[in-house]
């Protein structure tokens, strides 16, 4: 009974609105291709590394044409990525490319999983992959996917024997899943498991094949293809209006972060994938041969069967409705079935379209959005039956609560029932925020101890309501969880998900704060209320050598979502230190340490999350000339506001901007991250940024991609990017040029100001440079040959130009101080005769 409960919150995590979005009402051709589903038993599970490693086009051919059951199972989360549409990095972004992966599902019909492995960043080899992420680890959590998900065959994005060819994390992925293939069915292996599921053996593994694996298509129509299977993903689908492609076009665009926005193609095109193992392929192109995916598959299953395949042939898009005994009679028939896998799946398949045939609208909408334990909420209920069947609210089960509230109420047909609870939050409930950033986590892995968690993509909701009902004399429980519906002027109704929040939560204005000498600064930190009445103290803990005045101070809020605004005062040790301060805040005897950090983009839910509020302080040895530093953002990143962390007056330049007059006052333009893959206005605005630096100026270029650049010219002399990266942060890094002004004015750097790098040292590295340049730095992965494009500068007329693919955008964030001593000589070229800015 456990597992069906578990599997029941799995279904409800995947395909219910707990999402921003409005809740899904089928239309009668969306009804009709759930029963088309309804009536395959088939299952396929593609594995990859990261969000938007996915072929969405394979997905969608095989949950939309072929009508199988199919999930993605990403390892990771996608947290080493870069963010294109905002701010957040690390856990944060993982936070978005999840909700990203959720609305790419929801769009090609899968499903999707994920492992606890963690995306520590790009790695050369699965071995150093498997070492950091812990191998058996993650391959438990591949084996419990496919122990849960029972596919009948497995497709793996990527070539296993591609070892240090490509991203070891995807030759991870191929690696792990091919060893988990053949374990799953073994009761030896992680035996605790099967205290909630069973051995498993898929039938077939393959891998999604292409062209770019042989470097061209020429080289692929070469070579022997009678050991694989071949699909035209091209296919129409005439109740959609679209075409497979166009409908795997619309679900990779949902990785906005990662700038995968693109334009939908139509057309025939074919689709490879390779027999790896399992029973040996047929002469019929099916990936499912031998595999039985009707209803005759399960014992008791052709009863069911023969009903839904009787409406399936004779469906009417018409009325719907005129299908709810048949419906009924299947589902009583199904309850009866011995499989209980597959009775789980198809009983919420079946209960969600007994329920759009009805047209029956269930929902649960509370007063607020979020409320904190044992405090009470208004929970809003509407029933309503807009069908002439015979239904019943018998009654309504509260997730808080032991026991239903009876009603035994028709429901007439088209007449709405509302009914009101106050509810109240338990004192233990669990607070909404993704359960895998819950415990203390590693580089390569997350902490997850709860088996029944492992691999779901969401924390399943606190607060629900079954709906117990009697439809036409059949017992039916629907569950809908508990949402927040609310409307704005401007655009219209809209949903939030409902959330268990912290009675109080904190914020400081930053992580890092960087003191460049040995005066006090002001830190202002900001409390929020999550309930009404608070009445309490914040203190905060610090670093020993560092002090903190006033000790504590007193908080009084009396409404839920208020902030009150406190000062304390920092006062660095007089030599470099560093440490970390955080806020505690006081509230009825209990410590709140945790920020409670909102994610709000229109493409996905809103989403809360919870994370430690804590800010590195740094007393950093650091000198610096120059004064004024124009900015031009690239793909977000936090550089302007860490340049200003350490005294410099920061302008961002919108790129419409940018002029001889406009940049004529800088001291230095430093171009963020990407910026001339991002911004199509550099190709006109290139020749006043390069006269800026004829004429004197100083500028700094920031990494960008080899592809997609939006200029022929990025630099005043010849520079070819490269793919070149490092991506050990404790790699060597030897000194080319030690006495070099750079290095050494006004900051000397030493081999110690690459320490306590993090995740990289650095990344798409010029691979080819005119003799104009001069290379600062090399440094190299275990086993590779020396790269010396990391740092480049070159004299160009009166002024400087520095190209640099170091990660200064992580480490800034993370208050590595060579970095900032690095970055600050950087700003000073050509100023050796400025006196020092004033501290």
């Amino acid at each position: 009974m456990f597992r069906i409960r578990h599997c029941l919150l799995l279904f409800i995590s995947i395909t219910t609105f707990l999402q921003a979005q409005q809740p899904k009402k089928l239309n009668s051709s969306e009804i009709y291709e759930s029963i088309q589903k309804l009536n395959v038993l088939g299952s396929v599970l593609y594995i990859a590394a990261h969000p938007d490693d996915e072929n969405t086009r394979l997905i969608s051919y095989m949950s939309n044409h072929l009508k199988a059951r199919t999930a993605y199972l990403s390892l990771t989360r996608g947290d080493g990525g870069q963010n294109l549409i905002g701010p957040e990095i690390r856990e944060l972004l993982g936070v978005i490319r999840t909700q990203e992966l959720l609305a790419a599902r929801r769009i090609d019909g899968g499903e999707q999983r994920f492992t606890r492995a963690n995306d520590f960043g790009y790695s050369k080899h699965p071995d150093e992959t498997l070492d950091i992420w812990n191998k058996d680890e993650v391959l438990s959590d591949v084996v419990w996917a496919i122990r849960e998900f029972k596919p009948d065959v497995i497709i793996n994005r990527f070539d296993h024997r591609r070892g240090g060819q490509t991203h070891g994390h995807h030759t991870s992925s191929a690696l792990l899943s091919l060893e988990a293939f053949d374990i799953a069915n073994d009761t030896s292996k992680y035996s605790a498991q099967l205290e909630h599921t069973e051995p498993w053996q898929p039938t077939r593994l393959f891998y999604n094949t292409s062209w770019w694996r042989y470097g061209s298509q020429e080289e692929f129509n070469k070579i022997d293809k009678s050991n694989m299977l071949n699909f035209d993903i091209g296919v129409y689908y005439p109740t959609k209006g679209m075409s497979n492609n166009e409908v795997a076009s619309l679900a990779s665009s949902q990785h906005l972060c990662q700038g995968f926005g693109r334009l939908s193609t139509r057309g025939t095109q074919q689709e490879y994938i390779e027999f790896l193992k399992g029973e040996p392929l047929d002469d019929s192109n099916d990936v499912f041969a031998g595999v039985d995916t009707s209803w005759n598959r399960i014992e008791g299953g052709s009863v069911v069967g023969n009903v839904l395949n009787e409406v399936e042939a004779n469906f009417n898009f018409v009325n719907p409705a005129s299908h709810l005994p048949q419906l009924l009679d299947a589902y009583r028939a199904l309850q009866n079935v011995k499989n209980e896998h597959w009775k789980a799946i198809k009983t919420q398949e079946l209960k969600q379209i007994i329920e759009a045939c009805a047209g029956l609208y269930l929902e649960v909408s509370a007063d607020a959005p979020s409320a904190s334990p044992n405090s009470t909420v208004g929970l809003n209920m509407e029933v309503l039956n807009r069908s002439d069947a015979n239904i019943t609210l018998v009654s309504y089960n509260l997730s808080t609560l032991k026991n239903a509230i009876s009603k035994n109420i028709p429901v007439p047909e088209n007449q709405r029932l509302n009914f009101s609870e106050g509810v109240l939050i338990p004192k233990d409930a669990n607070y909404t925020t993704p359960y895998w950033l819950n415990g203390k986590n590693t580089l390569g892995m997350y902490n997850v101890k709860d088996q029944q968690l492992i691999g779901l993509p969401e924390t399943p909701r606190a607060l629900f309501i079954d709906f117990n009902l009697n439809i036409e004399g059949t017992p039916l429980t629907i569950t809908k969880p508990v949402v927040y519906r609310y409307s704005k002027p401007d655009k219209g109704e809209l949903y939030r998900p409902f959330e268990v929040i912290p009675a109080v939560s904190s914020r400081i204005t930053d992580k890092v704060f960087i003191f460049e000498n040995d005066k006090q600064k002001d830190i202002e930190v900001t409390i929020k209320a999550g309930k009404d009445n608070i009445d309490g103290f914040v203190q905060m803990a610090y670093p020993e050598n560092w002090n903190i005045y006033p000790q504590k101070q007193r908080i009084q809020i009396a409404k839920k979502g208020d902030v009150q605004n406190v000062i304390f005062t920092v006062i660095p040790p007089n030599q470099q230190s560093e440490g970390i301060i955080k806020p505690m805040v006081n509230v009825d005897g209990e410590f709140y340490t945790n920020e409670l950090v909102e994610i709000d983009y229109a493409h996905i839910p809103y989403q809360t999350v919870l994370m430690p509020n804590e800010s590195k302080v740094v007393r950093l040895d650091i000198n610096k000339r120059g004064e004024n530093i124009g900015y031009i953002v690239g793909a977000g990143d936090v550089v302007p506001e860490s340049l200003r962390q350490i005294g410099y007056n920061v302008s961002i330049i919108q790129p419409e901007q940018i002029s001889a007059d406009n940049l004529r006052n800088f001291d230095a333009i430093v171009m963020g991250i990407r910026a001339y893959n991002i911004l199509d206005e550099l190709k006109f605005k290139q020749k006043f940024l390069l006269d800026y630096v004829k004429d004197g100026g100083n500028m700094i270029v920031q990494y960008n991609t080899s592809r997609g650049i939006k200029t022929n010219k990025i630099a005043p002399y010849d520079i070819k990017l490269s793919r070149d990266r490092v991506t050990d942060e404790n790699a060597d890094v030897r000194i080319l040029k030690p006495d070099h002004t750079l290095l050494n004015y006004p900051n000397k750097i030493t081999a110690q100001d690459f320490e306590g790098w993090v995740q990289e040292r650095g990344l798409y590295f010029p691979s080819e440079w005119s003799e104009e340049f001069t290379p600062l730095l090399a440094m190299n992965d275990k086993g590779e040959n020396s790269k010396e494009g990391s740092l480049l500068v070159a004299k160009y007329g009166d002024g400087y130009y520095i190209y640099t693919g170091l990660s200064f955008f992580r480490e800034f964030p993370a208050g590595v101080s060579g970095a900032y001593r690095l970055f600050a000589n950087l700003l000073s070229a050509g100023k050796e005769d400025l006196k020092p800015l004033k501290n």
